[in-house]
């Protein structure tokens, strides 16, 4: 009953506002998200990034279409049982408007229910399909890329008809959810998908998959386009250095992988001429938007702003542009809809919601791995880092992500 007595108190509350009264009824965003746990890092850039975000798109006074907009956080700590309690909390005691986060994909698919239910937006940061897929409802938005885009980003920069693929991703949502993608991704363009590789999140020994990699693809002789082992992994520790160290080449294998936050990028180093498509890397996108966020970022904090940095900028922008399009309301249905085919720009250039699944469309990069010596990427140390050379823009029209909700 005390659920339900606070759903109503909300109800109530929006039904009382009307268009004279939001300018004294501040806009409220909570960000619950992993600010300790193995994705810290990750969720902290997100914060840093939210701010930013918001301090550009309202012109420093963090007020649009008449509402001023608080944002507050809490850590979920990576548990999902914390985050949905946050979450109801975010709604029930402090009357969000809008939750964002968290981005740990397993904790993030825990908490969409509570937002169906109190029906209030949330705007999940975590990549796995399901999402804006099987666990989808009308009250999620994601500006975050989707591991499809990840998936077929990465088969339009290397498939091709001769191509043979394996991959080692790690066993939950983020991993499976990106594998599919990618073979579904794949097929289309030619290449062929012939081994699945799942280790645990927090693997640290890769021999025995690796060998069972190089055992799966290198007496293919189907293989005339070449042979990858791909890549689909999130936190600190990854396998592409120790399967590096086998030397896969031998075997005619070369590694393939996408994009990653800049402490993974210095693992790169020893992967000059991997290829890969990405999310952000700071020096790939040319608008004023990217200008001034790097710009500001490296006179704020010394260092370079990062993958999950430009989408917590992107969150901001996005919420910004859907209250301006609702002309200040915060009613559940007026933001629906204003977040529904919404074109926004970001540090990325302009993306688009799609209304299907509100899944924010938007350019990916084809990159190429040059090895550098860094002094500009963090405040206190140089680097010698694989930095993801641009090759192209692959623009959000070329690719074809699949729409994977049931509703």
């Amino acid at each position: 009953m005390k659920r339900l007595s606070c759903r109503a108190a909300l109800l109530l509350g929006a039904f009382v506002l009307n268009g004279s009264a939001w300018a004294a009824d501040p806009f409220r965003v909570v960000h619950v998200t992993d600010f300790t746990g193995p994705l810290s890092a990750y969720a902290q850039q997100l914060s840093t990034g939210m701010k930013m975000g918001f301090e550009y798109a309202t012109q420093g006074s963090m007020e649009t279409a008449g509402r001023q907009i608080v944002l507050s956080s809490k850590d979920s700590q990576g548990d999902p049982a914390r985050a949905r309690t946050l979450v109801e909390e975010a709604y029930a005691e402090d009357d969000a408007h809008i939750v964002v986060g968290p981005v740990a994909s397993g904790v993030a698919l825990a908490t969409l229910p509570i937002a169906e239910e109190y029906e209030r937006v949330i705007m999940p940061e975590g990549v796995a399909d399901a999402i804006t897929g099987a666990a989808w409802n009308r009250y999620v938005v994601r500006v975050g890329r989707n591991s499809s885009q990840d998936a077929v980003s990465n088969a339009v920069a290397l498939g091709k008809p001769g191509v043979c693929v394996a991959t080692i991703a790690q066993d939950y949502a983020f991993g499976r959810d990106g594998v599919a993608a990618y073979r579904e991704a794949l097929e289309p363009t030619g290449g062929k998908l012939v081994h699945e590789e799942y280790l645990p999140t927090d693997a640290t020994d890769f021999t025995a998959a690796a060998q069972r990699l190089f055992g799966a693809l290198r007496d293919r002789t189907d293989c005339s386009a070449g042979k990858f082992i791909f890549a689909i992994w999130a936190g600190a520790t990854s396998p592409l250095a120790r399967i590096q160290d086998l030397q896969p080449e031998r075997h005619g294998i070369r590694l393939a992988a996408g994009g990653n936050i800049l402490p993974a990028l210095v693992s790169y180093a020893d992967l000059e001429g991997m290829e890969g498509a990405g999310f952000y890397y700071f020096e790939s996108p040319d608008n004023p938007i990217n200008d001034w966020f790097v710009a500001e970022h490296f006179k704020r904090y010394q260092a370079a702003p990062d993958f999950f940095t430009t989408q917590g900028f992107a969150q901001a922008m996005a919420i910004v542009a859907a209250l301006q399009k609702s002309e200040g309301s915060s009613d559940t249905e007026d933001l629906l809809k204003a977040f529904s085919g919404l074109r926004f720009d970001t540090p990325k250039g302009e993306m688009l919601i799609r209304p299907e699944d509100h899944q924010a469309l938007q350019s990916m990069y084809h990159f190429r791995i040059q090895r550098e010596e860094r002094k500009d990427w963090f405040a206190d140390r140089a680097v010698t880092a694989g930095v993801p050379v641009l090759i192209r823009e692959i623009p959000l029209e070329e690719m074809k992500i699949p729409v994977r909700n049931a509703r």
